[in-house]
């Protein structure tokens, strides 16, 4: 069975879906930070039999909205002297900034370099969100 020690500090990202933990990990761009960071997948969960979860050490500051574009169901514990400080429930924002690029070739955010990408949620049950420029509909589970 493989071991994996507690954080004295940092951030935990618990009961990520299966699969989904790579996709965070890559969102957050966390193999450029240099602390630790452990990326787990497929770990034994109680409660849904699998789960992934991410754990970077020393790092307080993280975009909760791009892991609730992932995953909107997973919690996030933040870490100080090997105890869970804070535990939030994370969901889905109601505007995204800079995290998704929008598909529309034609869009100004594809053809404008500083213009930063906005969308805006439109259907939470389906992960759903408009182009804040050229209302182009995007589905985050594709």
């Amino acid at each position: 069975m493989l071991e994996i020690t507690s954080l004295k500090k940092g951030i935990v990202i618990d009961h990520i879906k299966t699969g989904l933990g790579i996709k965070i990990f890559n969102l957050l761009h966390l193999d450029e930070i240099e602390d630790e960071v452990a990326l787990i997948l497929n770990a034994n969960s109680t409660s849904n039999g699998k789960k992934d979860i991410v754990k970077i050490a020393n790092n307080l500051d993280i975009n909760l909205d791009a892991v609730a574009i992932i995953d909107p169901s997973a919690t996030v514990n933040f870490i100080e002297d090997e105890k869970v400080v804070i535990k939030k429930n994370i969901e889905l924002p109601e505007k995204i900034e800079g995290i998704l690029k929008c598909q529309n070739p034609s869009c100004i955010t594809a053809n404008e370099r500083n213009v930063e990408s906005k969308f805006i949620l439109i259907d939470r049950k389906e992960k759903m969100y408009k182009c804040n420029y050229c209302d182009h509909i995007y589905d985050v589970e594709e």
